[in-house]
């Protein structure tokens, strides 16, 4: 094993680092995947693709992976930048544009796992989900419910997000009426997320989700461990069966 990743030994098998080393994962959307990306690299996920044509602001320094300098930069840019830093070996491909109807299927996007990070204020994160069923690509949702993570795998097998598309017009929304009913059934206390369901569905319309860097943290470890599970050929759950993490 290479000194890089000496610490890993025990946790992960010395042939369990070789293969994730090339597993190529793709990152659709560098605000919560900005975290997710350098867990993944750390952890010795050397290929990335990385896709975000939005820029950033001072308002994602709350949570997302970048710093005051970052402000103004594209978001794909400047996590590239700063995976390069932490790994200048690393095969690191960025794409600084948002993902649309043309070019997701002009991009070269190929890969062995996607990570759906997408706004959902359009369709184009279920289309995104639907390009990869169709290549047989496995598609996690992770999920910052602030005090929490949460995620879910789409496989082509598997049922799709859009049975959730329905009721309310911010999907957010919908999700978390679905993780709190995923929950209950699981006895498990949903009382601060309904509250937080309930206050955030006042401005859903105006304004995206709020979000704190402890649930984006929980997070990159939750898909990190999907992912890694995936590329090892270990067994994972997959939508509507799903991962949660929580602080309270």
């Amino acid at each position: 094993m290479s000194l890089r990743y000496k610490r890993n030994i025990i946790h992960i098998e010395e042939e369990e680092q070789l293969r994730i080393q090339d597993f190529t994962v793709l990152i659709g959307g560098c605000g919560i995947g900005s975290y997710i990306a350098e867990c993944l690299l750390r952890m010795g996920f050397e290929n990335l693709i990385i896709v975000d044509g939005d820029t950033v602001e001072m308002t994602n320094l709350n949570r997302q992976n970048y710093v005051v300098a970052d402000i103004g930069v594209n978001k794909a840019i400047a996590l590239k930048d700063r995976l390069m830093a932490i790994n200048p070996e690393a095969k690191i491909t960025a794409y600084p544009e948002f993902l649309d109807r043309n070019n997701l299927y002009n991009l070269d996007l190929n890969c062995k796992v996607a990570i759906n990070a997408l706004d959902f204020s359009s369709d184009i994160p279920f289309l995104f989900d639907e390009y990869m069923a169709d290549r047989n690509i496995p598609v996690v949702h992770p999920y910052n419910l602030g005090w929490a993570g949460f995620l879910t795998v789409i496989t082509a097998e598997s049922r799709n997000l859009r049975s959730l598309d329905k009721e309310h017009h911010a999907f957010e929304i919908n999700v978390g009426k679905f993780i709190v009913d995923r929950l209950q059934k699981q006895h498990i206390d949903t009382k601060w997320l309904e509250d937080f369901l309930l206050a955030y569905g006042k401005i859903a319309m105006d304004s995206p989700p709020p979000q704190l860097s402890l649930g984006l943290y929980l997070l990159a470890g939750m898909v990190c461990q999907v992912v890694f599970n995936i590329a090892t050929d270990k067994p994972i759950k997959v939508f509507p069966e799903s991962y949660y993490l929580s602080m309270r």
